[in-house]
C-alpha cells in the first residue's frame, strides 16, 4: 500500500465498526465500512425483488454500485445485513467491489495519509500489506445480546432467540465461503471484545497500532517524509 493503512476485520457485532471510526477520528484518517459496499448491493437487490442467491443479478449491481448508494437509509436493517452475508459469498460480487476498495486504500478522499477499512477479508484479500492488522472479535453470546440490545434502541420488534440463530447463520457463511472466508490474517493481533468495554477496546488497539508502527499516535494521520501523499 501507499499510503498507512490499517486493516481491522471480525464477525459481525464484535465491536470492529465502532472501533474503525473512532481509530479513524482520532488519528485523522479517512475511513471506509466495506460491509456497507454489501449491504448496499443487496438492499437494492431486495428493492428489485431479486434473490440473494442471483449470482449474476447480485454482480450487475455490485458493478454499479454509486458511493450514493452508502448513504441509504435501509442499511442496517436485519433484512440488509442477513442479504448481504448470502451476495456477499459470490465471486464475482467480490471482484466488482474489489476495485473500489483499493481506489479508496491507495487514494483516501479528502487528502488524508491513509485508511482505516473495517470488513471480513481487509487483512487477508482487500489490503494483505495493511500497516496494521485488528482481528476483532467476542463470544456468540455477547455479540447477539449487542444486536438484540441495538435493534431494540433503533425501535424494532425482535425476539432474541431469532436475533441469535441469524447470528449463527451468518458466522457460518462468512466463515465457510469459498471466496475470502472470514479468518483472522495470519500476521493480525486479535483483539476480543467479549468482557472489554468500547473505550477499553479502542484503548488497546492504540497501543498496538504505536506498538507495530514504532510512531507516535500523533504522527500517524500525517504524512512521512519521503512517503507520498
Amino acid at each position: 500500500m501507499s499510503h498507512f493503512v490499517i486493516a481491522v476485520d471480525g464477525p459481525a457485532a464484535a465491536g470492529k465498526g465502532t472501533l474503525s471510526r473512532r481509530l479513524a477520528a482520532a488519528l485523522d484518517l479517512a475511513y471506509l465500512d466495506t460491509g456497507c459496499l454489501y449491504r448496499a448491493v443487496a438492499a437494492r437487490l431486495l428493492e428489485a425483488g431479486g434473490d440473494p442467491a442471483d449470482a449474476e443479478q447480485a454482480a450487475a449491481i455490485a458493478a454499479q454500485l454509486d458511493p450514493a448508494d452508502l448513504d441509504r437509509d435501509d442499511l442496517r436493517s436485519e433484512a440488509a445485513g442477513a442479504a448481504a452475508s448470502r451476495v456477499s459469498a459470490h465471486p464475482a460480487v467480490r471482484t466488482a467491489l474489489l476495485d473500489f476498495q483499493h481506489r479508496f486504500a491507495d487514494n483516501p478522499p479528502g487528502g488524508r495519509a491513509g485508511a482505516v477499512l473495517d470488513g471480513r477479508d481487509i487483512g487477508t484479500v482487500v489490503c494483505p500489506d495493511a500497516s496494521v492488522k485488528l482481528f476483532v472479535t467476542a463470544s456468540a453470546e455477547a455479540r447477539a445480546r449487542r444486536r438484540y440490545e441495538e435493534l431494540l434502541a433503533r425501535g424494532d420488534k425482535v425476539i432474541y432467540a431469532e436475533v441469535q440463530a441469524e447470528m449463527k447463520a451468518r458466522d457460518a457463511r462468512d466463515r465457510d465461503r469459498d471466496v475470502a472466508p472470514l479468518r483472522a490474517a495470519d500476521d493480525a493481533v486479535t483483539l476480543d471484545s467479549t468482557d472489554l468495554s468500547a473505550e477499553a477496546v479502542f484503548q488497546a488497539a492504540l497501543e498496538i497500532i504505536a506498538e507495530k508502527t514504532g510512531r507516535s499516535l500523533a504522527a500517524i494521520g500525517k504524512p512521512v517524509p519521503g512517503e507520498p501523499n
